[in-house]
């Protein structure tokens, strides 16, 4: 439960129609199933401990007695059980029969919360037995014990303030204003639901979606436990199709007509911090609420959920090509605009026959085909310097002749060479001046040759590189429209891969192939024997680490160490836990250092759902300190 993970569990216990001794057994053995498997908010079905097919047997006394005999007995049975419980079942009060979730905790009763919404259409006639909750909530007694009653109850965790609990049940979610959204509006992170929905062809995508949809729009964690195999098929059958989801995301769904179980780690941390970045998201208003305190045990989660190790890349084919088309068109609508709007007849590109610098390149060409302009007045310009090898250079020409742009050939050493002797740098020194001093000298060129042409310097830097600050100030940093500005570098290569294999040119697939083969490097100091001397990962660290560094510390807000645990988790086997560590605290130090760099970024559009413009998603001071952030990491190393 520690850094806001916390496992659920959603079962549903093959029960005998109104044999609530029997049922009482099934449903402790469940719970005591989902404890073992460490959950620590556990769901049972709507009625489930009489059967929700009793129909008219819900009149009987003896049927209502036993149920609630069975509930006490259940609470004893479950007294050692370090969970939040809840168990469906009928109940009378003040002369009135409900429908109702009991909510356990260590033995104790701590509430009893009644279904609103009472369907009495189809197959359904629950009116003819329960009657519809209000939204007060009163004392009663359960079981010789004094519990609110009422539909407006929610359950908080001593341990863990932010996992707070709300129930509905069944139909409550299918109204068009559920309970649910109540709850959530009072402070619910997590919504349970007790259902007894029975099937009929094509339902069950009608309930996922709902239940989804719910999670997304409440921005909480939703669990579903339903009914299953036990209950009478006298007219109906059902499949217990438990479910659980997190703001959207389906995270667990059992098998229907098998009655399995199933268990998610829910983030209540996160579903907090979304709801804190969304100004629409109201306050918290629990003002006609009783809030009831339960208590678990805080331990680490032990997490089954998985992290995808490439949080910005779809791991389904289909979304990653749909997603691949869906940003290149973003991107070169963006350009397409700003090509427009100033009227520029040219776009200048400096080409290295590197990653970043192809991704633009087919952006402004797919920009200018929009247009209906000539290709040929795309201006690639190839400015081999100290650092260059064959293989970037013959790339870089051999891309522009593909798509039919015009190569523009300047080689700055000599004016390199002549800066540094006017500053005094020798030209041994392979420093930050050395390397520097040519990426501004590129720009220099490119804005010239922008202005002398009437065109606009397209600029290629990616997400990554901002995010690490891995770029010269005023250098490659600076351009007239930066159209990979939130392209992080993981998806730079999947979109260059697509382009490659749906461009439908032969000649071109195979240079950006090659190109996808080749390391990653500013090449700015010289080549050992032809080959690139300076690779970018060796010296900053790999992208996937920093690029999973980035979206889960920027679109999540995770703190350090909930990074580094769940970095374990995405990356085990491939990386070693002290390396995870070392380039997560190199991270930090370079995003806090060169913010900067940042604070003055030209345009550029935004295609995904964590940007660094300063216009935009990242409002930060350029002079804020990291410490407390390293200081947490320190105690890793502990």
């Amino acid at each position: 439960m520690r850094q806001g993970f916390v496992k659920v569990g959603a079962a549903t216990p093959k029960i005998q129609v109104a044999d609530c001794v029997e049922n009482a057994d099934r449903i402790v053995e469940k719970i005591q199933e989902m404890a073992q498997e460490g959950a620590k908010v556990c769901v049972l079905p709507e009625l489930c401990l009489t059967g929700y097919t009793n129909s008219d047997l819900f009149w009987q006394e003896r049927l209502l007695k036993e149920s609630l005999r069975q509930l006490g007995a259940i609470a004893k049975r479950t007294k050692q059980v370090d969970a939040l419980i809840f168990i469906g079942l009928p109940m009378e009060e003040r002369g009135k029969l409900y429908n109702v979730a009991a909510v356990l905790n260590h033995g104790r009763i701590l509430g009893i919360v009644p279904k609103r919404y009472l369907p009495n259409y189809n197959e359904f006639y629950e009116m003819r037995h329960f009657t519809e909750a209000g939204t007060e909530v009163h004392m009663t007694k359960v079981c010789g014990q004094e519990v609110p009653f009422g539909s407006h109850i929610l359950f908080a965790c001593e341990e863990m303030p932010h996992l707070v609990v709300g129930a509905e049940i069944c139909e409550d979610l299918w109204v068009p204003n559920p309970p649910s959204t109540e709850h959530a509006l009072a402070g619910a992170t997590v919504i349970v639901n007790l259902s007894a929905s029975d099937e009929m062809t094509g339902k069950d995508v009608y309930r996922r979606n709902l239940i989804n949809t719910t999670a997304a729009r409440l921005i909480c964690g939703y669990i579903y436990a339903t009914a299953g195999e036990g209950e009478s098929s006298t007219d109906l059958v059902f499949g217990g199709h438990n479910l659980i989801s997190e703001n959207g995301s389906l995270l667990a769904e059992a098998k229907r007509f098998g009655n399995q179980s199933v268990y998610a780690d829910l983030d209540v941390d996160r579903l907090v911090s979304e709801r804190r970045r969304m100004t629409t998201y109201p306050s918290q208003n629990p003002c006609d609420y009783q809030v009831v305190s339960f208590s678990v045990r805080l331990e680490d989660t032990r997490l089954t959920r998985t992290f995808a190790p490439q949080p910005f890349v779809p791991s389904d084919m289909t979304r990653r090509k749909e997603r691949c088309d869906e940003i290149l068109n973003i991107q070169a609508l963006g350009l397409k605009k700003r090509l427009e709007h100033t009227h520029c007849q040219t776009a200048v590109i400096g080409i290295s026959g590197g990653l970043d610098s192809t991704l633009a390149l087919l952006v402004t060409r797919r920009a200018f085909d929009m247009l209906g302009m000539d290709r040929s007045q795309i201006l690639c310009v190839t400015m081999p310097c100290f650092g260059t090898t064959d293989r970037t250079y013959a790339n870089a020409c051999e891309l522009t002749k593909s798509i039919g742009a015009t190569l523009i050939e300047v080689d700055i050493k000599e004016a390199v060479t002549l800066h540094f002797r006017d500053i005094g740098q020798d030209i041994e020194k392979h420093d930050v001046t050395y390397e520097n001093g040519q990426a501004r000298e590129r720009t220099q060129v490119l804005m010239d040759i922008a202005n002398q042409r009437g065109g606009m310097v397209i600029g290629t830097g990616d997400l990554s590189e901002l995010a690490l600050g891995w770029a010269t100030y005023n250098g490659d940093h600076m351009s007239m429209y930066a159209v990979n500005v939130s392209v992080p570098k993981t998806l730079v290569r999947h979109l260059v891969q697509y382009y490659a294999d749906t461009c439908g040119e032969e000649k071109l697939s195979k240079i950006l192939l090659d190109v996808l083969d080749t390391p990653v490097s500013p090449e700015l100091l010289p080549p050992k024997d032809g080959v690139i001397s300076q690779k970018t990962e060796d010296l900053v660290g790999p992208y996937e680490l920093h690029d999973f560094f980035l979206y889960y510390m920027l679109r999540a807000g995770y703190e350090p160490l909930k990074i580094y645990r769940i970095a374990r988790v995405a990356f085990a086997g491939i990386y070693e836990d002290k390396t995870i560590l070392k380039w997560l605290k190199t991270f930090y130090r370079r995003f806090f250092m060169q913010q900067f760099k940042r604070s003055c970024l030209p345009d550029g559009p935004k295609v995904g759902s964590v940007a660094v413009s300063p216009r935009g998603d990242l409002r930060m001071p350029s002079d804020a300190c990291v410490r407390i952030w390293l200081d947490t990491l320190d105690e890793a190393e502990v």
